[in-house]
């Protein structure tokens, strides 16, 4: 991948499988730390890392903290919810962290049809 390249990782798991979340946040983490224009998209139950105080809540032995890496994604990436991953939690437009945008499938096909994107699925 070139300097050029804009990697898209979405997130589809959630507390119950914590490493795929930490995987997903580490390789979105390296990914920026090299260069590259990163986006995260939270679904599934990922989704819930969204919401203020949810990403504090997840600890991994010997994993960096997410919701460090989340902070960062926020400044030189971005992160985008699930709108219908959000509706289906009861989770309204207002309730995410400040920065994190709703947008739905079309965007994330959008997203990923980029020339030079690489997308990565946890």
């Amino acid at each position: 991948m070139s300097r050029s390249t804009h990697l898209v990782i979405k997130l589809t798991s959630g507390l119950e499988a914590p490493e795929r979340v930490s995987q997903a946040f580490s390789v979105a983490s390296a990914a920026l730390a090299s260069g590259l224009a990163v986006s995260l998209w939270l679904t599934g139950e990922a989704a819930w890392f969204a919401l203020p105080g949810k990403a504090e809540e997840f600890v991994l032995a010997h994993a960096p903290s997410i919701a460090d890496q989340l902070k960062v994604l926020l400044v030189v990436g971005t992160v985008t919810l699930c709108s219908q991953c959000a509706v289906r939690r009861e989770i309204n437009v207002g309730d995410q962290i400040d920065g994190i945008a709703f947008a739905g499938a079309a965007t994330f096909v959008e997203e990923i049809t980029r020339e030079h994107t690489q997308a990565l699925v946890y």
